[in-house]
């Protein structure tokens, strides 16, 4: 797996006077309109077809993924008829100024779809690796990137679950397995399920002692009553109240909060940074 970055863009590293990061995770419904629930019906030929304004959508939504440093995306189009041929994930990464993007490529329909998840980050991760999530049905996936090397290195999930609860529970219990060694995660995405879930599965919390943010209502969109879309913090990082932003045209709403990185996490994503910048140094032309 390539981390891709973004064409014509500058590497940025983590400054060392940062000493935290900005995150949001947007289902973006592939850039359709959603603000009532007879729009599933009337509007879901968009899920097969292009639409006029689809990119103009995605230059508004580019906007205010701009603001932050690290971005998880759900139903997310790599590239088919629907999306006009645009790979949405490479797009809002030019768009929004990110230089470091991933796809990870959920289910292939071939040119009627390309249901994806993305990462978009102004860091450059260590590695990046990508899970298929269990499941009655194929298609869901995790994308999981490291920032710095050792055991204070940041680890980022980005989710996007599966509606049942049987398959919830089987996706739970293999995200606590790969969780389950690590020091500071955060997981985020659309989780399809209530925070009240996610803590009644004992084997997840055990993995993943959670740092307690209150959680936001994001779903439907344009009447939230459910916390679905979840941003979720090891103990061993602090955060501020989490946050959520306006509608922007898809049934969720984005969720974002300011992570404040404790002093070994930074060191350890400093020190992988000064290692990288070495070997630019050593070898220009790697």
């Amino acid at each position: 797996m390539t981390f891709k970055a973004g064409v014509a863009i500058p590497d940025m590293s983590l400054p060392e006077e940062q000493d935290h990061l900005k995150l949001v995770t947007f289902n973006l419904q592939v850039g359709i309109q959603t603000s009532a629930y007879h729009h599933y019906l009337t509007r879901s030929w968009q899920h097969l077809l292009p639409h006029p304004e689809r990119q103009q959508r995605l230059d508004i939504i580019a906007e205010t993924l701009s603001r932050f440093d690290l971005v998880g995306l759900q139903e997310v189009d790599g590239g088919s008829i629907r999306s006009n041929q645009v790979n949405q994930v490479h797009y809002l990464a030019e768009s929004a100024g990110f230089p470091h993007h991933y796809q990870q490529l959920n289910r292939n329909l071939g040119r009627l779809g390309q249901h994806s998840n993305g990462l978009l980050s102004r860091l450059a991760p260590s590695r990046v690796e990508e899970h298929r999530l269990p499941g009655t049905l194929p298609g869901r996936g995790a994308i999981h990137a490291q920032f710095g090397e050792g055991p204070d290195a940041l680890h980022l999930f980005i989710v996007h679950l599966a509606l049942g609860q049987r398959s919830q529970t089987r996706q739970l219990d293999y995200l606590s397995e790969l969780i389950s060694p690590l020091k500071h995660v955060v997981m985020m995405g659309d989780m399809n399920c209530t925070p009240e879930r996610i803590q009644a599965h004992d084997r997840f919390c055990d993995a993943f002692p959670l740092h307690p943010v209150e959680p936001a209502l994001s779903y439907p969109s344009w009447r939230p009553r459910r916390a679905l879309d979840h941003i979720l913090l090891s103990s061993s990082l602090q955060a501020d109240k989490i946050e959520v932003l306006d509608h922007l045209f898809s049934d969720h709403l984005p969720v974002a909060i300011d992570v404040h990185l404790p002093s070994a996490c930074r060191r350890a994503m400093l020190t992988c940074n000064s290692a990288k910048s070495a070997i630019a140094a050593a070898h220009p032309a790697l």
